[in-house]
């Protein structure tokens, strides 16, 4: 398919990823994540890549998650999403080629899910880390909630997923977020380097590994399909996430009190 969203590039043994929509920090819409899809694919497919690099463009941000500007409102929207979702976190886990997530300025909400997702993440001392859920009346049900734990620990991640903070490069590297913490000027040649050093092991003993670090967390798919059901409601019939999509748009607090006070709209 032709890309409207997203590079694709070759060469060298690695192929890179990036994220095309610098004018929306990176947010993704349905396109964004079927090409995405097709990308890790293609890389997944070509016996010439053996390292692959996540990346978005411009300098502000790898990616803030979905758009708000485009939310899904239907649920069939919202099932043409459940078909997308696991097959991208399957073209990025089953790949079977180390992925390297490179990261500058923000990385937030869907764009955390993309990071823990990768095998690796380099960030430059901009990268700010954070997942927006409760904030705008939902989860993130999509492989964070999932996987956060076993990459910070319990407690961290109930953290993390219950009061959405922002977390600096190094407050990321200090609780397992991220491997590695560069000067911006020397992000590029960072990554180069890991993936040079990648390039020079073993495909075939990469491909296992890989395959063994995810036999555990392989068991998460059963609550990650059930959570995207549970997203895919709440999106289309609950009134919560209306109120947060409505407060970010507007640029002011949501206001959560009628739904604690039992005065809020009723669903459907």
């Amino acid at each position: 398919m032709a890309f409207e969203d997203v590079l694709y590039a070759t060469g060298g043994g690695r192929a890179t990823i990036t994220i095309n929509r610098p004018d929306r920090l990176n947010a993704f819409r349905g396109r964004t994540i079927l090409e995405l899809c097709e990308a890790f694919e293609r890389a997944a497919d070509d016996e010439a890549v053996g390292v692959i690099v996540f990346t978005g463009a411009g300098e502000r941000a790898f990616c803030v998650g979905g758009d708000v500007r485009e939310p899904t409102r239907t649920m069939a929207e919202k099932r043409a999403g459940h078909i997308l979702g696991p097959r991208l976190a399957a073209a990025m886990r089953n790949n079977g080629k180390p992925i390297i997530c490179r990261v500058r300025g923000w990385c937030i909400g869907g764009g955390n899910e993309f990071n823990i997702l990768s095998d690796l993440t380099i960030t430059d001392t901009t990268g700010r880390f954070g997942q927006a859920g409760p904030k705008i009346g939902s989860a993130p049900l999509w492989w964070g909630c999932q996987l956060m734990p076993a990459i910070v620990g319990e407690k961290k991640a109930r953290e993390i997923l219950f009061l959405t903070r922002h977390y600096s490069a190094d407050e990321a590297l200090a609780m397992g977020l991220v491997n590695a913490v560069v000067a911006p000027e020397a992000l590029d040649a960072t990554v180069d380097e890991w993936c040079e050093e990648i390039l020079r092991k073993s495909p075939q003993g990469l491909r296992l590994a890989k395959i063994a670090l995810n036999a555990a967390t392989d068991a998460l798919h059963g609550p990650v399909n059930h959570g995207m059901e549970l997203m895919a409601l709440n999106h289309v019939y609950g009134p919560e996430p209306g109120e947060g999509i409505r407060s970010f748009q507007e640029k002011r607090p949501a206001d959560w009190r009628p739904f604690r006070d039992g005065e809020g709209p009723e669903p459907g």
